[in-house]
């Protein structure tokens, strides 16, 4: 018997890159076990090349065209004035609804790409003040209650926009978007092992984040996606978004690895194995924690650290104030 595992996945977190490794080992044992990943935004050639030249598919999914139309970016207008992000956005709904009256079209929802929960907030209180006729601003980010975030999923009448963070492009499928406003920009854990710091700096999305964005108004009907940047800018843009494994505090990696029993991390098939330098600051970080000892391996309390889902750091701290 043959098994089948579908595996679908976005973005790239730890977990997946874990999973994906221990498929690479099991695959070398399974001659007979069959693996399917599938997604809209990988690597594809990478992938294959990881998994011994596994065959490429491709399948053209079932949404509608949409227009893409570049505006300028963020912070300029065609007139040379500054425009705020907020001003942006209403120039755009306000020229939707201008188009569609021309048209006589039926209005449709517009689903807004922001950063964070700030920049939603700032947008959601522009919208209101500028009294829309028959529309809901409605926001979508992750603190949100599940009652709040539900509300996207209810029968409106009118227009709804929806101001969402990233959750609405990769875990999230709102229904009946018909414009998307995707302004390019995310924010995005990165760690730097100079400074030994995890930030959330907004950056600018990749080219797989801006597609996956703009197909979300493809899904019921022909969409158009306003992109608050030049066309220039989209093209110089990284084509895929960095995995979370090269984007974080290694230490919290290797211990969550030794807790599990998955070797050592030199010799983890990962599909994009970090940096030597990042793996030694990682184990130099657990020493100074005592979760490893000088031959690295796990101690006592590095048993207890990689309980806690949080950095090992905050971990240590957290166990030190029940011994203290």
């Amino acid at each position: 018997m043959h098994a089948l595992d579908d595996l679908m996945f976005w973005p790239r977190s730890l977990n997946i890159d874990f999973l994906l490794g221990c498929l690479k080992q099991l695959l070398s044992r399974r001659p007979e076990l069959k693996v399917v990943i599938t997604s809209a935004t990988i690597d594809v050639e990478r992938f294959s090349k990881h998994f011994d030249g596994a065959p490429i598919i491709s399948i053209s999914g079932r949404t509608f065209p949409v227009e893409v139309e570049y505006r300028p970016p963020y912070g300029e207008s065609e007139g040379g004035d500054t425009q705020s992000l907020p001003d942006q956005v209403l120039s755009v709904v306000e020229e939707i609804e201008q188009q569609e009256r021309e048209a006589s079209r039926q209005r449709g929802d517009v689903l807004v790409f922001l950063p964070g929960e700030r920049e939603i907030r700032e947008v959601s209180q522009h919208l209101r003040h500028a009294n829309l006729r028959d529309t809901e601003v409605t926001p979508l980010y992750a603190r949100l209650s599940n009652e709040e975030q539900g509300r996207i999923f209810k029968s409106h009448s009118g227009r709804r926009i929806v101001l969402s963070t990233n959750v609405a492009e990769t875990s999230i499928t709102v229904l009946g978007i018909r414009y998307v406003v995707d302004s390019g920009l995310v924010r995005m854990s990165r760690y730097s092992y100079r400074s030994k710091i995890q930030r959330l700096p907004v950056e600018a999305i990749s080219q797989a984040s801006a597609n996956q964005r703009k197909g979300r108004c493809g899904r019921v009907a022909e969409g158009i996606c306003y992109r608050l940047y030049s066309e220039d800018d989209f093209n110089a843009r990284a084509e895929f978004t960095d995995p979370e494994i090269l984007r974080t505090n290694l230490a919290s990696v290797i211990l969550k690895m030794k807790d599990a029993g998955l070797g050592e991390v030199h010799q983890f098939p990962f599909v994009d194995p970090p940096d030597k330098r990042l793996w030694n600051d990682g184990y130099k970080l657990l020493f100074e924690l005592g979760a490893v000892d000088e031959q690295e391996r796990l101690t006592k309390t590095g048993q207890k650290l990689a309980i806690f889902p949080t950095d090992p750091r905050i971990a240590r701290a957290l166990l030190s104030s029940v011994e203290m």
